[in-house]
């Protein structure tokens, strides 16, 4: 069995009297990109800073491709292609200046991959970084943790300030990666995103991990809101016995009630048998997922980060 490309076991950090992550268990295996989910504040800027070994564990194991995070981490730095969730560029320095510079420091001189990603991603290397916007930032970030051809990639919301074109080049772009050997740890808290590249996922809240599930699990589970308009008189009680369907209730001949995926088909099937004049139904945000499925599972802790 191959060694994982990442192992923490029983990691925990504190920051004084602060407990930002308790306990956390994650494994990611050489080629899958494993999505890291959870509300903001829940913990995931720390856990990605501990596998970069920018700041320690307080306690637990940390493992990189079977080497220990913080000692091995400069070691390890040439193996992982990271993006912070704060990029932090030199401002005076083009873009192409920050690919020469990263080049050689990688012992590559100038990475014929980053003038292809560039293009693939519309980002001109040209302009000096205080004149890109927030959106053209991410992207060279991007391209710095990809033309290194790493084994591993870190991303800290990578997709923060891309406009939906872009997001879906990039997305191509982690297919690709992983079609060539590599491996993805993706955080996020936009679950509909992480749905469209992972193929496992784990759920951080308060500092613990809640539950790691395939990518098909959890996809059951995410919440709708729904919204149904009807043109005549309906009881609450027909909609209240789809399994899965919760706050079901009725206003002027209007539903209201919420659903995991599971469920939209045969709530909607339960509905056609009424006259509808207006219908919508809205992922929640995942914040709200967390709270209906996972709150019970997690206990205090809180993380700025």
């Amino acid at each position: 069995m191959s060694t994982p490309v990442i192992r923490c076991e029983g990691v925990t950090k504190r920051f004084g009297a602060t407990e930002a992550l308790h306990g956390v268990d994650l494994v990611v295996e050489q080629g899958e990109v494993f999505g890291y989910l959870g509300p903001n504040g829940a913990g995931k800027t720390t856990t990605l800073r501990i596998l970069m070994g920018l700041t320690r564990a307080t306690t637990g194991r940390v493992e990189l491709f079977g080497l220990d995070a913080w000692r091995r981490r400069d070691e390890l730095h040439r193996r992982v292609g990271y993006v912070p969730g704060d990029v932090s560029l030199y401002p005076r320095l083009t873009g192409q200046d920050h690919v020469d510079y990263l080049g050689h420091l990688h012992g590559l001189g100038r990475p014929a991959d980053a003038v292809e990603l560039a293009k693939r991603l519309e980002l001109d290397l040209a302009r000096p970084t205080r004149q890109l916007s927030r959106g053209n930032r991410q992207k060279l970030a991007l391209v710095l943790a990809l033309m290194t051809r790493p084994e591993l990639l870190v991303l800290d919301e990578p997709s923060s300030g891309l406009d939906p074109l872009v997001q879906r080049e990039f997305h191509a772009l982690l297919a690709d990666h992983v079609t060539q050997g590599g491996s993805v740890l993706l955080s996020s808290h936009v679950l509909s995103e992480v749905q469209r590249v992972a193929t496992r996922i784990g759920v951080l809240s308060a500092g613990r991990v809640v539950a790691v599930e395939e990518l098909d699990a959890l996809r059951a589970k995410s919440l709708h809101h729904v919204e149904v308009q009807f043109d005549g008189e309906v009881q609450a009680a027909a909609f209240s016995t789809v399994p899965g369907v919760r706050d079901v209730r009725l206003e002027d001949h209007v539903l209201h009630c919420d659903a995991p995926q599971a469920s939209l088909d045969p709530l909607l099937k339960r509905i056609a048998r009424y006259p509808v004049v207006d219908l919508s139904c809205t992922e929640a945000e995942l914040e709200e997922t967390f709270m209906a499925y996972y709150a019970a599972s997690s206990e205090g802790g809180s993380d700025a980060a």
